[in-house]
Order: C-alpha cells, then sequence, then structure tokens
C-alpha cells in the first residue's frame, strides 16, 4: 500500500506535525508512507519538497496567479479585526504543477493544504481511480476562506460578509471562494473523498457544510509519540526551566497569544480571579504577549522540539487551554502523556480527551470564573491530583498512541481499497 500525504509543511506549526507524526507512525508499521510539502524542515527522506519549474512561461504564469491572490486579499488589510483568524485562498501558486509531481500512490491523503493544494487544478486533474482522504485539521476546508468560524455559521451556506475579513458586504472574497470551491468540488463523485475528522465536533460541522456535506467522513483522533511526550521528573524539569520547585505552575502553549480564539484573555481574567493565591506561576510557550500583571511568570517563547515540550508539560501542575473554538487540541494529547491535568473550556474536541474528573476539568465556553473554579479544584486535591496524573497517562497510551492512531488509518485505507 502507498500513501502520499499533501501538506503545506511536514513539521511547522500544530497541524503540520500532526500530518507528520501520521506518516512517521504509519512507516513502523512498514506502510510505504511518503509526504509532498511545499515547505520541509525536517531531515525525513520520505518527505519530498515541492519544486517550482523554472521556464519562463510557467514562471510568468505563477507570479500573475501570485499577484491576483494578494491583490484579492489586499483589499481588506484596513478591515481586518485585531487578533484576526487565519484566511486562506482556494487558490495556489502550483497550479497543475503539483499533480505532476506527486508519487505513483494507492491512496492520497490531504491534510492542511492552504497554498499547496489549487483547488480547481487538483479536484478536476488528480486520477479517478485514486481514492482521497481529507483529515480536517481545522475548518479551512469546509469554508470560504476561515480556518475557525468564530461561531458565525455562514459555512453551511455560501459564506459573504466574513467577519474574519472585517467585511459587510456578502459578494466579497469569502463568498467568491466559495463559489470556486463549489465548483470544483462538484464535480468530485460523493464516494471519491474521504473526511477524517480529529473530533467528534468537527467530523458534524463537516456535516453541516454546504461544501462536504456529501461526503462520507469518520473519526480518528491525532496520535504523538508517547516515548517523546511522557512524564519527567517535576524538579528536573523545573530546574531545567528555571521555574522555583515550591509554586503552583500553571501552563499555556498557542501559536500565538493573540490570536483572541486561543482564549488568552480568558485565562488571565481566570488567573486575576485567583490572585489572592501567592502559590501561582504562569509558564507560557508560544508568540505574542502573555503576561499577567503581578503574576510570577516565565514565557519561553517558541519551542518546537518535542523532548524539550515534554519537560516542560511535566515542569507544570495544570495544562489550561482556554481556547474559544479548537478542532481538536494536540496540545491536550501532549499534556494527558506527560501525566498533566488539562483544564479547558467545553468546545470543539476538547470535551472528547478532557473527562471532568478524570483526566482534567471543563468550564463553560468563555466564563473566566468558571475556568478560575476549575484550575483551583485540580491544584487543590493532592490526593485526587495524583490519581487524576496516572489516568492522564494510562488515557494517552491507549487512546492517542501513534500506534493507535497509524494502525485506525491503515485499517481506514484497506476498507477504502477494499471497497
Amino acid at each position: 500500500m502507498r500513501i502520499v500525504h499533501l501538506s503545506t509543511s511536514d513539521i511547522g506549526g500544530g497541524a503540520a506535525r500532526a500530518a507528520f507524526r501520521l506518516h512517521t507512525g504509519l512507516v513502523r508499521l512498514g506502510v510505504d508512507s511518503r509526504m509532498l510539502v511545499l515547505k520541509k524542515q525536517s531531515v525525513d527522506p520520505l518527505v519530498t519538497k515541492f519544486v517550482f519549474a523554472n521556464d519562463l512561461s510557467t514562471r510568468i504564469r505563477r507570479r500573475w496567479r501570485a499577484h491576483k491572490i494578494k491583490r484579492d486579499f489586499q483589499r481588506y488589510q484596513k478591515t481586518l479585526p485585531v487578533g484576526f483568524e487565519l484566511f486562506s485562498d482556494d487558490r495556489s501558486e502550483t497550479g497543475h504543477e503539483l499533480l505532476r509531481q506527486i508519487p505513483p500512490c494507492d491512496i492520497i491523503n490531504l491534510h492542511w493544504v492552504a497554498g499547496l493544494v489549487d483547488h480547481e487544478s487538483f479536484f478536476t486533474g488528480v486520477p479517478k481511480n485514486i481514492p482521497l482522504v481529507w483529515r480536517l485539521a481545522d475548518m479551512g476546508a469546509l469554508t470560504g476562506g476561515c480556518h475557525y468560524d468564530g461561531g458565525c455559521g455562514k459555512f453551511n451556506a455560501r459564506c459573504g460578509a466574513c467577519p474574519v475579513l472585517g467585511s459587510t458586504t456578502e459578494d466579497d472574497l469569502s463568498r467568491q471562494i466559495w463559489l470556486r470551491k463549489h465548483q470544483a468540488l462538484s464535480r468530485v463523485d460523493s464516494n471519491r473523498i474521504h473526511l477524517v475528522g480529529t473530533s467528534r465536533w468537527i467530523a458534524a460541522e463537516a456535516k453541516r457544510s454546504s461544501l462536504l456535506s456529501r461526503f462520507p467522513s469518520t473519526i480518528i483522533p491525532n496520535g504523538l509519540d508517547t516515548e517523546d511526550f511522557s512524564p519527567r521528573d517535576k524538579a528536573f524539569s523545573r530546574d531545567t526551566l528555571g521555574v522555583p520547585r515550591d509554586k503552583k505552575v500553571v501552563l499555556f502553549v498557542a501559536d500565538s497569544s493573540a490570536i483572541k480564539r486561543k482564549g488568552f484573555e480568558q485565562l488571565a481574567q481566570a488567573l486575576r480571579l485567583l490572585r489572592n493565591r501567592s502559590d501561582l506561576f504562569l509558564l507560557s510557550v508560544g508568540g505574542g504577549n502573555s503576561n499577567v500583571a503581578d503574576l510570577p511568570q516565565l514565557h519561553l517563547g517558541r519551542i518546537s522540539n518535542d523532548r524539550m515540550l515534554s519537560v516542560i508539560y511535566s515542569a507544570a501542575d495544570v495544562f489550561v487551554i482556554p481556547s474559544l473554538q479548537e478542532s481538536f487540541g494536540q496540545t491536550v494529547t501532549e499534556s494527558l502523556a506527560c501525566g498533566t491535568p488539562v483544564v479547558g473550556f467545553n468546545t470543539g474536541g476538547i470535551p472528547d480527551m478532557v473527562r471532568p474528573g478524570v483526566t482534567g476539568y471543563l468550564a463553560r465556553v468563555g466564563d473566566s470564573s468558571e475556568l478560575a473554579a476549575a484550575i483551583g479544584k485540580v491544584l487543590d486535591d493532592p490526593v485526587a491530583y495524583q490519581t487524576m496524573s496516572k489516568k492522564c497517562r494510562e488515557i494517552a497510551v491507549a487512546e492517542y498512541s501513534l500506534a493507535v492512531q497509524a494502525q485506525a488509518y491503515l485499517r481506514f485505507y484497506e476498507n477504502l481499497l477494499g471497497s
């Protein structure tokens, strides 16, 4: 069985790392798995970087295409809200070139493919005898451009007047992208594309999508290497990072705290509600400013090394994911694998993993007072904490290891080819 994974990057960003982890898990099972990416950062020889053709006519077409994509988005530069969500076009500079570089395979598995896959050329040109699997890393495949809709719900119609663009015009870029996506996907038979939701929530959103609702879907959670992500000695971890041993450490991890959807504002308010405690310490990872006034803290910036991340999770007493919308929440499984309980909002894929009283606690979406109470609940019962920590690790190994995920995908692929 030959699988080719299409991903914008191999390890640059959470969605890319999830794709690379799946590829790694399949290789360990002996599957012929390869990746074709726009941006390669790993040293894996089975990952191939897309190469742009260099002849004059192709370069001219590519530059003109890039100019049109950039021009269409630039008109919204003045209306973009602060902390706006990522927005991607359906068009790509790769055009038809991508199809020529896909190696021979039995199945093509798409992941997060913004900037790599050009909808029109790809879905009309890919060989009809090759099944397509699409792992939904976020809502990008379902919408007219946004990767999270903030609850607007317009993706179940035709998008337009997009709040992510700060647009009030129905026939805006989101509507134009939706129309182009719809035209490309309408030419694909309903049994050609098979969706994989990483959580119950994103699978349900796909069923609501006016673009993808007619395609079958299944749920397979993301996996991770539970050897790389495993509990480290807490004292050693804190000494390594320069974190005080005698504090209750709250951990926040996000690509950027400036993205409103990541909920740092709500976490900061929750921590302010706990200001009567003198034992709190905030540890944070990622971009943006994660400062909370009058609270001892350490910001580590962006960290991509899995072993180092396991040290960080192990140094914490509780990991908080205050996202207001999240398709899966890969950081949750990373924390669980390190034996660190998780507190988060009851939204998206988070409740699939954060099981109240077992692996952590949930709060109503956006409710900082409930979030604060949940954090205190984890920190204030040392006996229950030990049981919870142990359960976190057990569930991570049993349900979210690379082997479990890869086996699930292998059965899924075999069923597709068998049918």
